[in-house]
Order: structure tokens, then sequence, then C-alpha cells
């Protein structure tokens, strides 16, 4: 499962030893290489700054090399739901940063010869009962001062259903994968340096300066010094702050189609469900088509297969002759008050700093956060930055909405300790993945292509118990996000170790 980003891409293996002794030591140390982490860095060494990325796997595998890579202003709903909870200045001050990220996005492409198709980006109703909530966003994107457009379904040359929505011209879409490359070459001309292959465990503050606990591919363990920690990791891998209570995870999924014909111009997403993601990609071999959808809550999917199925069945209906080339899917971080939690991971704490709850719109999000990020570590401030604080008065909004999305984890948790008891002594799947045992003697087994693993289920974050994702085959915990391998390994979310084997 690659997405058409990561496909082709040549392998680079990753040296034994990332870092050496001399190298374990930084000014900033940035932890997570996608977009956020990769930007905030090289806007640091800019600065002059010695900067340290550290990266568990490679750069981009995580949502930045699986994500649709839309450069939009218009997101879906997203408009209307801050409109509604924080009103018309925060909304505005939303707009202003994303603006912002794009145009650095935009232009930084421009500048390095990097290819961005701009192309109007569409919130559309599939159905007359979708109508409502596409005309809500048109009010509420005029609102927070979006040139937007209402378009009837009659003028919309698409071959799918469309009963209407909101248009805004001249936006962006790209390979995310290019600009990764040019952000790491720029790095290194810098000073700055990438260490791939490397996962941070912990991080302790002895008053002076910050202790990074890290573990290697090969199995190293040793500790990186800093005076200054960006987590740029999807969700932050440190419980202080407690933003794993603040956020809900998502996976969602993406496929890639060889089209006949003429390909629908534009990018789209629907207002109403199942959600519907469309845009098109250049590729050498021609442009493909890009369909996305089927998300739901990680680890809350009994047959997240079956979604992804009527998925494709959807892209082949609409687009006859359509054959799919590729297939992946991503996690994102929905927060619970609508808005992105950028800045200190503490109140008043100037040492670690968070990055995460971008919902689905890490483009334009994650580059105004290596912006707001980059500019507080030198001393300065964005104006826009207010609607992105970690911590802020607005978030009282959200209270209600953590409140419910913690109620769910507890459920979850304690779903997940009581429900294999009723699975003792039932087959294991030819091909899939089961929990069953008493809480004392618990086993998640899968089997993929005729090759079997066992390992426990308890997930190391909080002690939720793991689901099995049959769209992914993966391990979920259905608490906070973290995923495992079939054979157990550390995926993402944040948990810091792997499922451990049973024997």
């Amino acid at each position: 499962m690659t997405s058409l980003w990561l496909a082709d891409r040549a392998e680079r293996p990753l040296p034994p030893e990332p870092l050496d002794e001399i190298n374990r030591s930084a000014d900033v140390v940035v932890v997570g290489a996608g977009i956020t982490g990769l930007i905030t860095a090289v806007l640091l060494a800019r600065a002059g700054k010695d900067v340290l990325v550290l990266e568990a796997h490679t750069a981009g595998a995580g949502t930045t090399g699986n994500t649709t890579a839309k450069i939009s202003l218009l997101q879906g709903t997203k408009m209307s739901s801050i409109l509604k909870k924080h009103g018309p200045k925060i909304a505005k001050q939303y707009v202003e940063g994303n603006l912002e990220g794009q145009q650095w996005l935009v232009g930084h492409c421009e500048a390095h010869g990097l290819s961005v198709q701009r192309e109007a980006a569409y919130t559309y109703a599939q159905s007359e009962d979708g109508v409502r909530l596409a005309r809500n966003e048109l009010e509420a994107c005029r609102t927070a001062g979006l040139d937007v457009e209402w378009i009837d379904g009659n003028d919309a040359e698409v071959p799918f259903p469309f009963h209407g929505g909101v248009r805004l011209a001249d936006q962006a879409q790209f390979n995310p994968m290019p600009l990764l490359d040019s952000l790491i070459v720029e790095l290194d001309e810098r000073g700055g340096r990438l260490a791939q292959g490397v996962r941070v465990q912990r991080v302790s503050d002895d008053g002076g300066g910050l202790k990074l606990h890290v573990r290697t591919n090969a199995g190293a363990e040793f500790d990186v010094l800093a005076s200054r920690c960006v987590l740029a990791t999807g969700i932050p891998i440190l419980d202080r702050g407690g933003f794993f209570a603040r956020l809900s995870p998502n996976r969602s999924y993406c496929m890639a189609f060889r089209v006949p014909g003429n390909l629908t111009r534009g990018m789209y997403i629907s207002a109403d469900s199942p959600t519907r993601s469309v845009r098109y990609a250049p590729t050498p071999d021609g442009d493909r088509l890009i369909v996305g959808g089927a998300g739901h809550l990680v680890g809350r999917r009994a047959n997240a297969a079956q979604s992804v199925q009527e998925l494709a069945s959807w892209a082949k209906v609409h687009w006859p002759g359509a054959m799919q080339t590729h297939y992946w899917s991503a996690q994102d971080y929905s927060p619970v008050d609508e808005l992105p939690y950028v800045g200190p991971i503490l109140p008043g704490h100037e040492k670690i700093f968070v990055a995460t709850g971008f919902d689905k719109w890490g483009m334009t999000n994650g580059t105004a956060a290596a912006l707001a990020l980059s500019s507080q570590i030198l001393g300065g401030r964005m104006d826009w930055a207010t609607a992105f604080a970690s911590w802020s008065p607005h978030e009282l909004s959200g209270i209600p909405a953590a409140m419910k999305v913690n109620l769910e984890v507890g459920l979850n948790l304690a779903k997940g300790w009581i429900t294999p008891v009723t699975r003792i002594g039932s087959h294991v799947p030819d091909d899939g993945g089961v929990v069953s045992g008493p809480p004392w003697h618990m086993e998640a087994c899968s089997v993929i292509d005729g090759v079997e693993h066992r390992v426990s289920p308890v997930c190391p974050h909080l002690g939720g118990i793991v689901n099995w994702n049959d769209a992914d085959e993966s391990w979920e915990c259905p608490l906070h996000g973290s995923r495992f391998a079939p054979d157990g390994t550390l995926l993402e979310g944040p948990a810091t170790r792997n499922l451990t084997a049973v024997r």
C-alpha cells in the first residue's frame, strides 16, 4: 500500500548509526520530518540556528506523503464550524494564517521550479439534504473574508451528483514529496541535519536544557541534547498538555485511477456524508484521478475494507473504465474546539512546542504552524497566531466536545478489556486479525499471506486494547490512535514502543 506520491521513489537505505557522538546536540531539535517539521527546521536554519530533525521512519512517510495534497483555503465545511464556535474575528485570523501558509508554500515551489497546479476548490452537496450545509459554508466563508461564489448543479461539469456548491478560485494542489526534497537540500546547505530511522521515546528537562532519549532502527539508544524541541509528529508523543485528550484521530483512504478520456479539473469535497474528495494529479504516465473518503475514527470501524470498496465502486460508476493504480491511507487529528494547537506544550513552557490538530488540512495549516512556531522561537509573533494557539481561552468552547470524546475513550477502554473474553476459542481468519482471551492472557493474532503473528493487544500508550483494521491490515488503538503492523511494530500515534510479542 503505497501512495501515488511515495511510489517509484528511489530507495535510500538508512545508515545503521544515523547520529555519531559529536552530532547529538543542537539549538533546536525538531521531531518529525513532514511538512511542518521540515519547514520549521529550514526557517530556523535560515535564522542561523543549529537545527537537528529526528524522524522515526523516513521523510514524508507519515501524513505528508499520504495526503491528497490540496493547498486550499476552502476546506469542506470547516469555516462553518469555526464561525459557529468562535465568531468572525477568530475565523478571519484562521483564514489569514492559512493564506500566509498557502502563499509561502506556493512561493517556495515556484522559486524552486516545483510543479503546482492552480485550480478552483469546491465544497459541494451530493444530495438535496447537503445543500443547506454547503449554503452555510458559503455564508461562513464570506464572513471570514473569502471571495467565494455559489455554483448551481446545472453549471457544474462533473460526472458525479452535484446539487450545488461553494467555489473558491485560484487555489492549488501538488505532489508534496518534491517539496520535502527541496527542504532537505536547503536544510543541509544551511548546516542543519536530518536523522532518519530515529524514534524519540521521551523528553526530560533538567532545568538547563532538554534531553531527548532516542532509539534507532538498529536498536541503539542514547540521548540527544537541545535547548528547545518542536514536536511535529501529527499528535504529540509526550502526554504533557494532554493533547491526546483534546484530539480525535481519524483514518481516511485514497485511491488513484487511470481514467480514459478527459479528467475532471478542480478540487472537490462533499459537504454531506459519506465524504467524497476528488482531484487529479499529473504524472509522467499521464494524469491520474484521486478519490478520497471512507473516513472513520481510528480503531472503531469493524469493516473499514467494505467502506473502501464502496469508495472504489463510486469512482468506477462515475468514471467508467477507471482502473485503480494506487491505494493508500492517512491519519489526521481533529481538535475538539475546531482550531489547531500550535505553541508551547504547557502554558509558559517555552522549551517544548507542539503543532497538531490540522483536521485534514495540513498543507496550509502545517505551513502556517511552521511560520508561527519559528517566529515564536526567534522572538517574534504573527498577528493571526491567536487562532492557532496551543493554550487559549477560546478552548473553552471545546469543553463539551472534549467531554464527549473522552467519555467515548473510556467506553472503548472498558469494551476492549471485556469483549475478547467472548472470543475465547474463536477461529483466527485465514487472512485478518482478532483479539481474544481473558484479561490476564489476551492475544492479538493475525494472519497475512499465510504468515501468523501473535502479540499482546495492550497499547503501550495508556493501556487500550487494539482492534484489527482490515483495510490497512494493521492493529489500531481505539483510544488515541496509535497504530501497529501485524507483528506489533509501531507505525504511528502517541505510543513510542512496539506491541509486546507473545511467545
